[in-house]
């Protein structure tokens, strides 16, 4: 080694050394105010604040009404301007009365689509997302039924296609969901009724729409992060919401000659009636405190990615993902 390169090797140990010695210092100052990982305040990312924990400590009856909820879900998306995206399609979305599917079908409208909305008993917010839907401009067509009968499903398809004479885009979006602390706690009817509420309904829906569906058409199928992660006591749940991304990502290949796209959204914790409706006063006042962004989404914050997913001039080359928007950094 020459003397020059000792001499380069040299500096740059000390200053590695220089580097070393300024952070340790810094280190033994311990925490500061301005380190943001320590902060349990819920993070903003806009000009508008979204509520963060505590939620309010309230425990609905299933399926659980959104009129009855102390805190209403935030799903106007006031900021949002639609720019014709959807003009001229008709969409069905199951589980379309709160939540995120009143979200979707609120956006979807703004887009210029007419709507179909499949729900389960929820008459009051049926009949709410239907006036939401109409002050867009759109028309709505409510469907009452159960989305584990496949002969409904039949039915409401039809009828979608009856009223609006075409049928664009599935949302599959209804779910159940109940929480058990052991494995033990769950029984094989439980275990049935969630499995098929969440992935036979959904089969049952796109096997349903399939004849109205042209080139051009899309399927949106709402997955979880549940479904990428686990959740110790969402068992049944989860499971179901893995099925029902590999069903995406198999339905994308088996339709992708048909010109039809299929392709999921995996929410994380989203403030809608069906987790009060599951967790204890509780529980549900923490709901959302463990992410990055330490509260909840408000379905405001994810009906857009439906919107993307649906329309042909923004995602025609996208099929078979599972976008997540969780509130965490990587989802």
């Amino acid at each position: 080694m020459s003397q020059s390169e000792n001499k380069a090797d040299q500096g740059t140990a000390s200053l590695q050394r220089e580097v070393q010695q300024r952070q340790d210092q810094l280190d033994r100052q311990g925490p500061r105010a301005s380190d943001s990982g320590n902060s349990k305040e819920a993070v903003q990312t806009t000009d508008h604040t979204y509520p963060g924990t505590p939620m309010p400590s309230q425990h609905l009856e299933k399926p659980g009404l959104e009129a009855d909820m102390e805190q209403k879900p935030e799903f106007l998306a006031p900021d949002y301007c639609g720019s014709g995206k959807l003009a001229g399609m008709a969409a069905l979305i199951t589980g379309g009365d709160s939540g995120i599917g009143r979200a979707v079908a609120v956006l979807y409208a703004r887009e210029g689509a007419d709507v179909a909305i499949v729900y389960l008993e929820e008459d009051q917010d049926a009949q709410d997302t239907k006036r939401y839907v109409e002050a867009e401009g759109q028309s709505c067509l409510l469907l009452r039924g159960d989305v584990r009968d496949p002969a409904f499903c039949r039915d409401a398809a039809h009828q979608a296609h009856e009223r609006f004479g075409r049928l664009d885009i599935l949302v599959n979006n209804a779910a159940f969901q109940e929480h058990a602390e052991k494995l033990t706690d769950l029984t094989e009817d439980r275990f049935d009724l969630t499995m098929k509420t969440n992935v036979y309904g959904y089969f049952h829906m796109a096997k349903a729409v399939l004849p109205y569906l042209k080139r051009g058409a899309s399927i949106i199928n709402t997955g979880s992060v549940t479904g990428l992660q686990g959740a110790e006591h969402l068992l049944d749940y989860s499971t179901t919401k893995g099925a029902i991304h590999a069903f995406t990502k198999s339905l994308a290949s088996n339709l992708l000659d048909q010109g039809i796209r299929v392709n999921a959204v995996a929410p994380g914790p989203v403030w809608t009636p069906l987790n009060p409706a599951d967790q204890s006063p509780d529980e549900i006042a923490k709901f959302g405190a463990d992410t990055d962004m330490k509260r909840p989404a408000q379905p405001q914050e994810l009906s857009p990615s439906y919107v993307f997913l649906a329309a042909p001039s923004c995602s025609s080359y996208i099929t078979g993902i599972v976008l997540p928007v969780t509130g965490s950094v990587g989802g």
